[in-house]
């Protein structure tokens, strides 16, 4: 939430964002299936932040694969802050994969 000085706290009305993140997921997930038909595929989308929702879900996987966003020029080097959140504290091992246009 975020309020100027003086003005009520306005909490964002958190539906319209749910949607529309499950939409996402749910056409990434349905692109997933189609580029890879013979690979189970399954979207969950969890509520709070990222690498905590990851964590938690690699603590039953055999391998947790990760994306990284395609920043260009020396910043592809970096990870960004999920992805080195992930490799340093994942009780299994973990798969870092550059952004690239799939489709």
């Amino acid at each position: 939430s975020y309020a100027p000085i003086d003005m009520e706290v306005y909490a964002p009305d958190p539906e319209p964002i749910r949607g529309a993140s499950q939409q996402l997921l749910d056409d990434l997930v349905a692109t997933a299936r189609e580029l890879a038909p013979g690979i189970e595929v399954r979207g969950s989308l969890v509520p709070g932040p990222p690498a905590h929702a990851l964590l938690e879900s690699a603590r039953t996987a055999d391998l947790l694969v990760v994306g990284s966003r395609g920043l260009g020029g020396f910043k592809s080097l970096l990870l960004g802050s999920v992805s080195q959140q992930v490799t340093h504290h994942a009780p299994c091992p973990v798969v870092i994969v550059p952004e690239q246009d799939w489709r």
